[in-house]
């Protein structure tokens, strides 16, 4: 059962999410064996070409990653376990911090009324989710969801065998971010909780934001609410310098990450991927600039004009590789202090220039 210092009911969250998930598309099942035994390899067979791309390589002795080919409910119970280990620390930091707690009343209404709404969320996300890595909650497994990967393929179009690699290239660079560079998970936990400390609202005030955030999430993935009509979302209990700091650095974080795996997964080129042109022509035309994520983190960060940087991920990372290799671009793993800036971003250049002079070199 939930906490009852929990500003959400995950509990009722699972249960709304999977009583509202749509049923994934028509296969047999023989076709739906054969998926799952071919995702798994795709999986196997991309963590190669990833490491031979990137040059990184998992940290001899650590943890050994798994892979989940997953329906879209098994999807909501490892979200609503990732998204409790994201969420839960900064309820309890807040109340560590200001010594306010809700009542027991407050706490039992308020968190099923968050529960039920981050519910309709889940059920949104977890037909669209083609797979993830999982940072938080168990952590370390790459998962693939199965359904969903079929029901894109056929939508767009192409070959199932080239887009299930394709998929899992993009998945296979997020698992190995993570176990090549073991300090970054505890960078990301650390910075939601400075975020939690430097948070002064109370416990009773924090509970009616993120229903206001969770309510306009819910509008911003069915596309009932435009940016205009927003909320600040997250950023609406950032009063101090320090916690806009935080999002900066965040922000950046997950840019980076994910502008690696964008690259990875377009620049492995056709001998491994014969139609990844194709692919990337229809996928984009799929996601048409915001896809189901990033309109959740917009609306959950209140970032929606600051969410281009995901974009600007990718050319952060191609402009590096062009200025000075994979290898020189490979330093930003050797410490929280070769991460990018936010406003570097968009100019890879004063990046190697601050980088590249200054820290010690990453062995990859």
């Amino acid at each position: 059962m939930s906490r009852p210092s929990s500003l959400v009911d995950w509990d009722l969250a699972g249960r709304t999410a999977r009583r509202l998930v749509k049923p994934g598309p028509q296969t047999t099942r023989t076709e739906a064996t054969a998926v799952v035994a071919e995702l798994h390899r795709a999986a196997a067979t991309a963590v190669a070409h990833v490491e031979g791309l990137t040059g990184l390589r998992p940290v001899p002795g650590g943890p050994q990653p798994t892979v989940a080919v997953v329906d879209r409910p098994g999807w909501v119970d490892a979200n609503t376990a990732g998204m409790s280990a994201l969420l839960d620390p900064l309820a309890a930091g807040i109340q560590a911090a200001t010594g306010k707690t809700p009542g027991a009343l407050a706490t039992a209404v308020g968190s099923r009324v968050t529960g039920a709404q981050a519910g309709g969320v889940l059920a949104f996300l977890c037909s669209r989710v083609l797979g993830q890595y999982e940072v938080f909650g168990s952590g370390g497994r790459l998962l693939l969801v199965a359904p969903n990967i079929v029901e894109t393929e056929r939508r767009l179009g192409v070959d199932p065998t080239d887009f299930r690699l394709w998929v899992c290239l993009h998945e296979a660079t997020h698992q190995l971010q993570f176990t090549a560079v073991p300090w970054l998970r505890g960078y990301l936990e650390e910075q939601m909780t400075l975020f939690a400390e430097a948070t002064d609202l109370d416990s009773d005030v924090l509970l009616d934001r993120l229903q206001e955030v969770l309510r306009s999430v819910v509008g911003a993935v069915r596309g009932s609410e435009t940016d205009a009509d927003a909320p600040q979302g997250l950023m609406a209990l950032v009063t101090h310098p320090e916690q806009r700091a935080v999002l900066d650095r965040i922000t950046a974080v997950m840019s980076l990450v994910e502008g690696h795996a964008e690259y990875v997964m377009d620049n492995v080129g056709p001998d491994v991927v014969p139609s990844v042109r194709v692919l990337r022509k229809r996928f984009a035309q799929r996601r048409k600039g915001r896809s189901p994520l990033d309109r959740v983190l917009r609306r959950l960060l209140g970032l929606e004009q600051k969410m281009q940087q995901y974009a600007d991920g990718r050319v952060f990372v191609a402009g590096v590789v062009d200025l000075v290799g994979m290898d020189g671009f490979n330093q930003v793993w050797a410490e929280p202090a070769n991460l990018p800036y936010r406003d570097e971003l968009t100019e890879p250049a004063r990046w190697v220039t601050r980088v590249l002079e200054t820290r010690p070199a990453f062995p990859g």
